[in-house]
């Protein structure tokens, strides 16, 4: 078995140099050189033998490698040809891996989990994720309500902040109430910029999202629950009144609006930040009642 880590420094520059390989920005490649972080990404996957893991843009396979050594079975998704035969490579030692070409946001995800997790009792999603993507592959994932135990992933450290956000901070958005609606997130740790290879100009962090076994609250419909939310953080500094009425109802149905929060024990001048999900989720099932 390969005993040699692909994540140290010096391996990393050699592979790249050895194959050849350059970065494209556009896909937003950072590779992970500090085997101290990939096992603690690992280890907040709480995997085991019986699980599997499945992975996001593996680069190189430097976490990949980790993933191999703890999980029952490691699927990989890849969006760049190029590093598809460098993975099959590198990981050639391994009888536990499987590596797919291909976009993640525009696969079956849901057949790819049934195929190849067949024997695996629980599955998470382990990852560190492409910047520039990573909300829409998280939220992807969450909305397709997808059987994944945890979805541990490597983010830009402010987006990872707003998901475990709470009310009245500035980092509280739609995003955190989306991802809380979901999930119980936890941040595991933060990551500086110097241990990947190029640098990013941001630092990073790594989050836990246990998924719920049911959403954190009841809503009637979870479409227009997002879109009140939405419209209730489109202007920050507005009150929730007036976001409301600019962007889901017209200014003709601003007193019945009023009425409303206020039988939901709304403040109709707070400003959307200061609500919890609860709060929102008794709204929007109130005003769905009456629209």
């Amino acid at each position: 078995m390969q005993k040699e880590r692909i994540s140290s420094p010096k391996n990393t520059k050699e592979i790249i140099k050895k194959y050849g390989f350059s970065f494209k920005k556009s896909l937003g490649q950072n590779f992970l050189i500090d085997q101290n972080i990939l096992e603690r990404i690992v280890n907040a996957a709480q995997l085991d033998q019986s699980k599997g893991a499945l992975e996001i843009g593996p680069g190189i396979g430097s976490l990949t490698q980790s993933l191999t050594q703890t999980a029952g079975k490691v699927v990989a998704i890849e969006l760049d040809q190029r590093l598809i035969p460098i993975l099959n490579d590198l990981l050639k030692h391994y009888d536990n891996i499987e590596v797919i070409h291909g976009d993640v946001l525009k696969l079956d995800l849901r057949t790819i989990l049934e195929e190849q997790f067949k024997e695996q009792t629980e599955i998470s999603v382990v990852a560190n994720l492409p910047y520039y993507v990573t909300t829409p592959i998280i939220m992807a994932l969450l909305e397709n309500q997808l059987p994944i135990e945890n979805i541990v992933v490597m983010i830009q450290k402010e987006v990872a902040e707003r998901m475990v956000a709470s009310p009245g901070g500035k980092e509280y958005g739609s995003l955190s109430i989306a991802v809380q609606y979901y999930c119980e997130p936890e941040m595991v740790l933060t990551v500086p910029h110097t241990v990947f290879i190029p640098q990013p100009n941001v630092d990073s962090a790594v989050i836990r999202l246990k998924l719920r076994k049911k959403p954190r609250v009841h809503i009637e419909d979870s479409e227009y629950f997002f879109k009140v939310v939405q419209a209730s953080f489109a202007q920050r500094r507005k009150t929730i009144i007036n976001n409301l009425t600019s962007n889901l109802f017209t200014k003709d149905e601003k007193q019945k609006l009023i009425s409303i929060l206020e039988s939901c024990e709304i403040n109709p001048s707070r400003r959307g930040e200061t609500l919890s999900i609860e709060e929102y989720a008794r709204l929007s099932n109130r005003l769905r009642e009456i629209t």
